[in-house]
């Protein structure tokens, strides 16, 4: 493992799919030793049923979304329900600083392992618990997922267009705005323990966390009275704003257009000089009352040339715009890149591909990828024999009473 600045720091992780488990991978890329907890009776809902699968096979060792989750990481299979499991889980916890979950409200504390009960046997322990809506409330034990989290934010009633019906964000978008602030609170917690000796309860709820993104529509309902609807692609005070054709086979490019001296430059790289004056489109007010025509006439351009061609044209003359990008050409963006957001490794089962790195970096503790991430199970008498001290014939006995798988 690499000497990140989490270096000595050890975390536990009772934590599925992406909102726990993507807090601790930003700790393991930068030092941490993160120990993933599942079983083959309750494996991570990503190994197990979330596509997308090497070869399209599914698998617990095959599956890319559990992978770009989870790399650098140590996994171990304790079964909860078989005889020593809660307690095989203490032991554990015990080990760690930081114990991290997202099970619904109230289940930690059932199995014996809420924050209080970690407590009592190590005293300074920090608990990350973030899950939808919180721990406590009306609607805190109410199932869910990242999407429906979209929706109760308010993201749904504003994505799409107005004479059409909401369009779900794809994925648990809502998980990853709360992956963000969960690594703050974290280092919040870590930072009061380093000066006060305590470790402490975080209870991060991730629907509220999404309702931060919402504030811009928010404050102008609180001041203005006014609720933001679907408007598609289209912006409040820009204009032209929107998504273009391009020359080529579903070719696109964004541009974006806020004052007058980026509508004169965009008028310049156009070559249609005459717009500038045109009445029509000579000011930003002016430029939304007549979007529609405006629209046609950008796109009749952007048409004509490759996306390429257009995003480097106008970026130069200082226009904002963007290539829509596949997925494949991800991979090849020359910025990511540089950055070194893509990390090769080597996994036993997918092979070689990529891992993600973190979009942040520290100059003087940079991140290190070096580890795929791990099949199930596969680290189990590392952990248990290493970290815990367990002698061979107690692991093969707990292996031997299903604790242990």
């Amino acid at each position: 493992m690499n000497q990140g600045i989490f270096k000595d720091l050890k975390i536990v992780e009772f934590a599925a799919i992406a909102a726990g488990p993507l807090i601790g991978k930003f700790c393991a890329d930068h030092g941490a030793t993160v120990v993933h907890v599942e079983s083959y009776a309750r494996p991570d809902g990503f190994r197990a049923n979330y596509p997308p699968f090497k070869d399209n096979e599914p698998g617990y060792d095959r599956s890319g979304s559990f992978g770009i989750c989870n790399n650098n990481k140590l996994d171990v299979t304790i079964n909860l329900k078989a005889p020593g499991g809660i307690d095989l889980a203490k032991r554990l916890a015990s080990w760690a600083d930081v114990v991290t979950e997202n099970f619904t409200p109230g289940t930690m504390a059932k199995l014996g392992l809420g924050y209080e009960d970690l407590k009592a046997t190590k005293p300074d322990i920090i608990m990350l618990s973030t899950c939808n809506q919180g721990q406590d409330g009306p609607h805190a034990r109410h199932p869910g997922f990242g999407s429906h989290l979209s929706s109760l934010c308010g993201f749904t009633s504003v994505t799409g267009y107005k004479d059409r019906d909401p369009v779900i964000l794809y994925g648990p978008y809502v998980d990853h705005i709360g992956v963000g602030y969960g690594v703050v609170a974290l280092v919040g917690a870590l930072i009061h323990k380093h000066k006060t000796g305590a470790g402490q309860l975080i209870d991060l709820a991730q629907y509220e966390c999404g309702v931060q993104f919402m504030m811009p529509a928010l404050l102008d309902y609180t001041v203005n009275n006014r609720v933001m609807e679907r408007d598609g692609n289209r912006h409040g005070y820009a204009a032209p704003h929107n998504v273009y054709p391009c020359a080529g086979e579903d070719s696109w490019c964004a541009i974006s257009v806020f004052n007058d001296q980026q509508w004169e430059r965009l008028c310049s790289t156009m070559e249609k000089p005459g717009l500038i004056s045109d009445s029509r489109f000579k000011t930003i007010l002016k430029r939304k009352q007549n979007e529609e025509e405006l629209d046609v006439i950008v796109a009749e351009w952007s048409s004509e040339h490759p996306a390429e061609y257009l995003f480097k044209a106008l970026q130069e003359n200082g226009v904002m715009a963007g290539i829509v990008q596949g997925i494949d050409e991800l991979f090849e963006d020359p910025q990511l890149v540089r950055r070194g957001i893509w990390a090769p490794v080597d996994h036993k089962v997918v092979g070689k591909h990529h891992a993600e790195g973190p979009p942040f970096a520290f100059s003087k503790t940079p991140f290190k990828i070096d580890k795929a991430f791990p099949c199930i199970g596969e680290d189990n008498e590392r952990v248990f024999k290493e970290f815990l001290g367990m002698s061979d014939e107690e692991y093969q006995k707990m292996e031997t009473d299903g604790t242990i798988g």
